[in-house]
């Protein structure tokens, strides 16, 4: 639990739909942090369907002023939940968790905030992650986890490793969260991955990775983005592409290598599926 100071630390942003099997494991894993600060924790809950709403209800009748239920009806959709819920942080950082995954470490949200009060050059800070399946089965784990961190140039060039939005906390700031306010955004599918290429191109800061595992990324068919037809996956991934091109600037170094990233990852898929409009707008940009 939280213990009071003066200042409000760090909001717990969570957006979460349809997510009664697993919305009470990411509830626990908020409640159990242990912190010499102050916290508090927004639930976006998207209209579900099930007993979602119900679940997080009984929540906010346990713990009073800590966990604040947002929601929504009619279903915004996961971007507009997002930017709802992030619009209402208070906190000096937002630390971000989907409902369907959940945080395994008491510690997480201090060793968080310690790094980023004692490194400005930073504006995220992430940490390693658990992959497991909706059986709890162990998909993916980085056998020695190592610190790492990333420029703008990486990001915007696909290196992100270890950023997964369950272990990622970010700088309250306008220039950090700008991209809310861009329309643009409304129209990602990986919102996460333009979100942090934003505040880097914004501050000029850094992401660095805690060489911890301090969470747990679920693979699941109602998953947003993990277990969708491949096609459409790949099909959503050239569009945020095409986003990134348009919407972020780049020297001409970078422009020659996003070139050979579409050239290799999304060209061919382009032309099987017959979307030459798309190829040709993406090559102009990019030529």
């Amino acid at each position: 639990m939280s213990i009071p100071t003066s200042e409000l630390m760090v909001s717990v942003c969570c957006i979460t739909y349809n997510h009664e099997k697993y919305i009470a494991q990411a509830l626990d894993g908020f409640l159990m942090q242990k912190t010499n600060f102050k916290f508090e924790i927004l639930i976006g809950e998207d209209g579900s369907t099930d007993n979602t709403k119900k679940i997080i209800e009984d929540y906010c009748n346990r713990y009073p002023g800590l966990v604040q239920l947002i929601s929504h009806s009619p279903n915004k959709g996961a971007i507009r939940n997002q930017i709802d819920i992030l619009g209402r942080a208070t906190g000096k950082y937002i630390a971000m968790c989907d409902g369907d995954d959940f945080w395994t470490d008491p510690t997480k949200l201090q060793k968080q905030v310690d790094f980023l009060e004692n490194n400005d050059d930073y504006v995220i800070c992430c940490h390693h992650s658990k992959v497991i399946d909706d059986y709890d089965n162990l998909v993916y784990v980085k056998d020695a986890p190592v610190s790492l961190e990333f420029q703008y140039n990486d990001v915007l060039l696909g290196k992100r490793e270890e950023t997964r939005i369950c272990s990622l906390m970010i700088r309250n700031i306008a220039e950090a969260t700008d991209a809310l306010e861009k329309s643009w955004f409304l129209d990602a599918y990986g919102a996460d991955t333009l979100f942090k290429l934003s505040a880097l191109a914004n501050t000029g800061k850094k992401i660095y990775v805690l060489p911890e595992v301090m969470a747990c990324y679920r693979l699941h068919t109602g998953g947003i983005w993990s277990m969708i037809d491949p096609k459409v996956r790949k099909s959503r991934m050239v569009s945020d592409f095409n986003l990134t091109i348009k919407n972020f600037k780049y020297s001409s170094l970078q422009k020659r290598q996003l070139f050979k990233i579409y050239l290799k990852q999304y060209f061919l898929f382009d032309i099987r599926y017959l979307k030459f409009n798309n190829a040709f707008q993406t090559i102009t940009t990019l030529w």
